[in-house]
């Protein structure tokens, strides 16, 4: 337990003074896991521009009031076969639950995300609401331009932010 508060809170043993506080220590590690899952290999200039296209995902539901993929972190982070680490199937998933701030990776990533959180993190991925791989070309980015190229990551602006 002591791990999980440190993890929601950032300060060992200090509990959450509101529901909101522990929410947004859910956020939180729910946005770190998936910045560790999709991007620790891209270090933390790769994995500030995922977060950005999380907060921009986040945006576009609140400015609609409500978007398929979900209208907070958390939703849009789960989304069945949006960010495939959090796919039961994918050879990472359990990893992703395991993994600790002794890990370098999740550490940063933990760091990106109060930060998103918080509001502070700028939005490095040019407004991108989607992004692949080199690796990959998926149908939804035929025709599309990319806002942004950030180490193996290519970035969309496929909806207004």
């Amino acid at each position: 337990m002591k791990n999980f508060i440190k993890t929601l809170t950032g300060k060992a043993g200090k509990e959450p003074e509101s529901a909101a506080e522990f929410y947004n220590g859910i956020a939180v590690d729910v946005l770190a896991r998936t910045l560790w899952g999709e991007g620790r290999s891209e270090g933390q200039r790769g994995m500030e521009a995922i977060a950005s296209v999380i907060l921009n995902r986040v945006a576009v539901a609140q400015e609609r009031g409500g978007y398929w993929w979900g209208g907070d972190i958390v939703t849009v982070c789960q989304k069945p076969y949006q960010f495939s680490c959090w796919n039961r199937s994918d050879p990472n998933y359990k990893k992703l639950l395991a993994v600790t701030e002794r890990d370098i990776h999740f550490a940063t990533a933990l760091r990106i995300a109060r930060r998103a959180v918080a509001g502070t993190l700028p939005d490095t991925s040019f407004g991108a609401t989607h992004y692949h791989t080199k690796a990959v070309a998926p149908f939804w980015a035929q025709g599309a331009d990319p806002v942004a190229v950030i180490g193996a990551h290519i970035f969309y602006r496929l909806i207004e932010v």
